[in-house]
């Protein structure tokens, strides 16, 4: 298919289911010449916990480490309802076509599964990824959790409320670095039956990753497209101030202009790259954090930056006020 045509399907694609799942067409673009993929793997005994790893192929960055190369372990959104890691092979692909090593999980979803049981099944992925590593080339070490609206919120979870990775004999100082796409981190009061099933009253305070920020969470590079109308970029906002505030935090915000929310991860697709460097800039957090690294992404507002105040915007509303200190990108204390 001309690249253009695959452009305008994909663009056309992404308009047409919105929501919080990724568009199958994207998969069209991937070259299966940047990676070896091993599929349907167990992480459990249940039919949905099954994940795909993808392994970078020889022509792929070398790794930074003789331990191996970062892991980065993908959950996709779909209103905590439905999705497949099959239709985010442009995901595995491209996180691969970096040098990472890319872990993609199916976990259960409602109605067969309500909170928190998706979130226990993703802890569970995460220990399989760390236990199994050196078998893919990847580094134990240096594993990074990236998740996509209500993959979002479930990482972001994981970041946050230790109780699920201590679960799996795990500890937040166990994950290099957190990627949070158009997250809803803190999105109660519920205006809708179907979660108020999903999250049963009284599990919902626990249910929002912001109500756990303690300062002692990995770094976070978070991101949220400024014309997201299915998630609201202000979870966005709401978590990184929150997180600022707490302490020595490491965190990064970048809205994306003319973003919606599923283009935020469909950018990651080759043929969507040039609407947002959304791959670029999560690329860019992860070989930094591997290499402790100080950084910056392009364009992205942290927590040095308002030193004054954490919570104040510009006038949209959108970034922090830019204020550069000396600490470069950690929070003000």
């Amino acid at each position: 298919m001309p690249r253009r045509l695959l452009t305008l399907t994909a663009t056309l694609a992404l308009a047409a289911l919105g929501g919080c799942s990724a568009a199958g067409v994207l998969n069209a673009a991937v070259s299966h010449k940047q990676f070896r993929a091993e599929n349907g793997l167990a992480y459990g005994s249940a039919p949905r916990q099954k994940l795909d790893v993808y392994v970078p192929a020889a022509g792929a960055p070398p790794a930074a480490s003789s331990h191996g190369r970062p892991i980065v372990v993908f959950f996709y959104g779909g209103s905590w309802q439905n999705g497949s890691r099959s239709n985010y092979l442009f995901v595995g692909a491209a996180l691969a076509s970096r040098g990472f090593v890319a872990v993609l999980p199916d976990y259960r979803t409602w109605p067969d599964m309500a909170f928190p049981g998706f979130v226990d099944d993703a802890a569970t992925a995460v220990r399989w990824a760390r236990d199994h590593a050196a078998e893919f080339g990847g580094d134990p070490s240096r594993i990074f959790l990236m998740g996509h609206s209500a993959g979002a919120h479930i990482v972001m979870l994981l970041a946050t409320d230790g109780r699920y990775l201590a679960a799996q004999q795990m500890s937040k100082t166990d994950i290099s670095g957190v990627i949070g796409l158009a997250g809803p981190y803190d999105f109660l009061p519920l205006h809708d039956a179907t979660l108020e099933e999903i999250f049963p009253r009284a599990l919902r305070a626990a249910s929002q990753p912001i109500n756990f920020v303690a300062g002692d969470e990995p770094p976070m590079f978070l991101a949220a497209g400024q014309r997201d109308t299915t998630v609201d970029p202000g979870n966005t906002d709401r978590l990184a101030v929150k997180l600022c505030a707490s302490g020595d935090a490491d965190v990064e915000v970048k809205h994306y202009p003319r973003v919606g929310h599923a283009l935020l991860v469909g950018a990651f697709a080759g043929p969507l790259r040039g609407f947002a460097p959304v791959l670029d800039d999560a690329s860019a957090f992860i070989d930094a954090q591997a290499n402790n690294e100080a950084r910056r992404s392009r364009g992205a507002a942290a927590c040095g930056d308002a030193q004054s105040s954490p919570a104040s915007f510009d006038a949209q509303g959108n970034v922090y006020q830019l204020r550069r200190q000396r600490e470069g990108h950690r929070c003000a204390g």
